[in-house]
């Protein structure tokens, strides 16, 4: 392990049930974004940008594509002698039918041999299904400075929306001296990302015991953390000042793919200084006929163009029929709009059809409508 003596382990298991129908065959992680990427690309590519070249993707719910997709390491430039990306799946029964982790924590808990291959001094725990980019060699520096036993990744949040993360709260030097899970009334607004490096030694032991414990949740955040910080272990708070987008219902997908638009985002996909990496999709470039109008969008190759696309973002393979409007919408991978068709503020899924003619969203709707099946035109 090239990065200090530390492997990656990404939580990549969750249903994403208010995804709706986007995630009814895929795992929430291997969800599109972005034109070409899938949301499982940014921690993974963080690894591979950070100097990490030992990843553990730990799998669950409708994995088939998803352990496919990681899979192939290669893509990441995790594929070299001495590193890799490991797919995971639950090993143990948690009841008669099904194989599931009980909790984040349980999840590292049943991996124990796996880290334990590579001997890491560190381990660092990642949610597969957050939009960001972060130097987590940075964040290992301060671990170390800081003597920690444990470094959480946080990022400042407006006052109001406080109550909807779990809220670290430090003191002048950072250090960690309450954790409040999405308290009614937060002392602070440092939210925590889902990002901890721990100690492995240390991690390790206190698994084994909880993973005993009856009264458990088997859960870092539940769990796991609120135990360190009785046994007055050294916490600190890495802060995060960047992009991060937790994409986990439609209108925020929508948002997080809408923001690429904004030329002042921070989330630079085209940087060459910190990559993100995806899968190569072998497919002719982009047309825009002549008659086509295309207004503030973000199209990707193999989409094309015969109508108007306004504020929107236009997955591969997206086709847009003549007269056709599209106005502050996402369209997904495959997507097809026929002719006369006027689709506003909506997030059309992967491989939908809106029929000739036919009107789906609306501009004052109070929340995105996901478009997943099939739209008949007007006959």
């Amino acid at each position: 392990m090239k990065q200090n003596n530390m492997l990656a382990m990404i939580l990549a298991g969750g249903r994403g049930s208010r995804l709706h129908d986007l995630t009814n065959k895929v795992a929430k992680p291997a969800v599109s974004y972005g034109g070409k990427y899938r949301i499982i690309d940014f921690p993974l590519s963080n690894c591979a940008n950070s100097d990490i070249d030992i990843v553990g993707v730990l799998t669950q719910y409708e994995s088939v594509l998803l352990n496919s997709y990681v899979a192939a390491g290669g893509r990441w430039g995790l594929d070299a002698k001495d590193s890799g990306v490991f797919v995971l799946p639950p090993r143990e029964k948690a009841d008669a039918d099904l194989d599931v982790y009980r909790g984040t924590a349980d999840a590292i808990s049943q991996n124990i041999d796996f880290v334990d291959t590579y001997s890491p001094e560190y381990v660092l725990i990642l949610s597969g299904d957050h939009i960001y980019k972060m130097n987590y060699a940075k964040m290992l520096e301060e671990h170390k400075a800081n003597n920690a036993d444990a470094t959480i990744a946080v990022i400042e949040v407006p006052m109001k929306e406080a109550s909807r993360f779990g809220i670290m709260n430090t003191n002048d030097t950072g250090r960690i001296i309450e954790f409040e899970e999405k308290p009614a009334e937060p002392k602070s607004n440092l939210a925590s990302m889902g990002i901890y490096i721990f100690n492995w030694k240390l991690l390790r032991e206190m698994l084994i015991a909880d993973r005993v414990n009856e009264d458990s949740n088997h859960d870092f955040g539940k769990d796991i953390i609120p135990a360190m910080l009785e046994d007055g272990r050294n916490l600190y708070a890495y802060k995060f000042q960047g992009y991060w987008k937790d994409v986990g219902t439609i209108d925020s997908l929508w948002e997080a793919n809408m923001d690429l638009l904004d030329a002042d985002c921070e989330l630079d996909l085209s940087d060459p200084a910190w990559k993100i990496y995806t899968e190569d999709v072998t497919t002719l470039p982009h047309y825009v006929s002549a008659d086509a109008v295309v207004k503030n969008a973000f199209v990707t190759q193999g989409c094309v163009i015969k109508g108007e696309v306004t504020g929107s973002v236009l997955f591969t393979g997206v086709k847009i029929g003549k007269d056709a409007r599209i106005i502050d919408s996402v369209l997904m991978p495959g997507a097809v709009v026929e002719e006369g068709a006027v689709v506003n503020r909506v997030l059309v899924a992967d491989g939908v059809t809106i029929g000739k003619g036919a009107v789906v969203g609306a501009a004052d709707s109070e929340h995105i409508e996901l478009i997943a099946k099939d739209v008949e035109g007007v006959r």
